[in-house]
């Protein structure tokens, strides 16, 4: 390689790298900016049960659980999809009950006790659900499964409390809070059945 051409690669890579700088520095993890200024005034602490182990973080009163989850724990399983509540993929279970978790402050669950799809298998066994979902093939690109098998989890405990056994039409309404654009639809209802009790 001639000397004009080693200089023009140096020079192409010196730019590339220098203007990566502004986006990365933009792209900052919301856990990094918050530990930053966690002197500001604004900073609240709280305590976070999540999958059976306290965390305990100092966040922004604006920073969902959702982001708590993801970018202050590091548990990624729990999906960012619509972030308005209206697909489903950041569903959790918040002492027991199925929420959105992009639509819910952190601040909100103080003590809270928080379970995400990690916090499911036990002992390096899948849960029931999660067994459900695989042996009934109730995924495709699988982007919405964690919220669908927490959802599932938080439905089947709603049936179990109500001591009935819910047909093929109410589980689709009950889970009808989470969309698969793939549309495993048929095999979502038959992995919840089987986990349920019900098939």
């Amino acid at each position: 390689m001639d000397e004009s051409k080693r200089r023009f690669m140096q020079s192409a890579a010196a730019a590339a790298a220098f203007g990566a700088v502004p986006y990365a520095s933009a792209q900052t993890p919301v856990r990094e900016a918050a530990q930053g200024g966690a002197s500001g005034e604004h900073v609240q602490s709280l305590t976070l049960n999540v999958n059976g182990r306290p965390y305990v973080l100092a966040v922004e009163p604006r920073v969902t659980l959702l982001d708590a989850l993801r970018e202050y724990i590091g548990l990624t399983g729990t999906k960012k999809g619509c972030d308005r509540g209206q697909c489903g993929a950041c569903t959790v279970l918040v002492n027991g009950r199925r929420i959105n978790s992009c639509l819910s402050l952190a601040l909100a669950h103080d003590g809270d006790d928080v379970v995400t799809i990690e916090g499911l298998a036990r002992a390096g066994r899948l849960s029931a659900v999660q067994a459900a979902f695989v042996e009934h093939d109730a995924f495709q690109c699988g982007y919405c499964t964690p919220g669908q098998i927490c959802s599932a989890v938080g439905l089947i405990a709603e049936a179990q409390a109500e001591a009935r056994q819910l047909s093929d039409a109410e589980i689709r309404e009950r889970m009808s809070g989470n969309i698969c654009r793939c549309g495993a639809y048929p095999n979502i209802v038959a992995a919840v059945k089987k986990a349920g009790g019900i098939a």
